[in-house]
This record gives structure tokens, C-alpha cells and sequence, in this order.
């Protein structure tokens, strides 16, 4: 069995939720909500930290990159440990060299180049999928 396979999702509604993300407004919106969420989770102040800085570096790719999507959340639970899994996801170009947008350095834009590979290194586990033209999808997970 894969550690995927043994992750749940806590059932309430309330741990669950989306955002939208078309505005830089909404890329403050939804570092709060992390905060909110790895609060109630009792995240170290460290973690917290890390969790809320891969937040902001995706949600902003999304509004610049993407043009827009949205920040899907959810608390879920691996045995007796429990995490936040954010998910960012938009429709615009997609990424047509994902070992190279995960390099340390590059950019696409006017950016540092630290958003993905930076948000990589911040998190438990990080999924990446996209295809030109099919817009991208970025999950992270961090456990408690």
C-alpha cells in the first residue's frame, strides 16, 4: 500500500473549502486562511511559517502564470498524523518544461525563480501537474 492510499480525509465540511485567486487581494485572503488552518491544527510556529510562505509563492503564480484559478484546502489524516493539503489550480498556459521551472533560478516573469522549486523544499509533499495549454495544478501537503 502507498502512503497515498492511506490518507484520509476528515469528513466535516468545514475542513474542506476553496478560494478564488484573481487578485492580490485574494493572495492575502488566502494566506490568512492557511494561517487560520495551521493554527487549528497546532502547527509549530515554524511550520506555520513554511506552509503559509509556499502558500503565497503559489498563489501568486497562480494570478500572474495562470491568470487566475483557485486555492483548494483540506485537513486530512495519515494514521494519527494530521495535515493541510492545498491544492492551486488554474486554467491558463500551462508549464511546457516542468524540470525547468522547478530549477532554482528560473523565471518566466520578472520573479526571483523561487516560487515552485522554493515552495518544493517548504512542504512535506508537492505534486505538479500541467501541460501547455491545459492550465496547472500544484498540491502540497505538510503533516503535523
Amino acid at each position: 500500500m502507498t502512503a497515498m492510499t492511506a490518507i484520509t480525509t476528515m469528513s466535516t465540511e468545514s475542513e474542506q473549502g476553496q478560494m478564488p485567486i484573481r487578485s492580490e487581494a485574494d493572495i492575502v485572503l488566502a494566506r490568512q486562511q492557511v494561517r487560520r488552518l495551521t493554527q487549528q491544527l497546532k502547527f509549530s510556529l515554524v511550520d506555520q511559517t513554511k506552509m503559509i510562505t509556499a502558500a503565497s509563492e503559489l498563489s501568486r503564480n497562480t494570478l500572474i502564470y495562470g491568470g487566475g484559478g483557485d486555492m483548494l484546502w483540506q485537513l486530512v489524516q495519515n494514521g494519527l498524523r494530521q495535515g493541510l493539503r492545498l491544492s492551486f489550480v488554474d486554467q491558463g498556459p500551462g508549464i511546457a518544461d516542468i524540470d525547468l521551472a522547478l530549477k532554482d533560478g528560473w523565471t518566466s516573469g520578472g520573479g526571483l525563480g523561487m516560487g515552485l522549486s522554493g515552495s518544493k523544499r517548504l512542504v512535506n509533499d508537492f505534486e505538479l501537474e500541467t501541460a501547455p495549454g491545459q492550465g496547472t495544478r500544484v498540491t502540497i501537503t505538510r503533516w503535523k
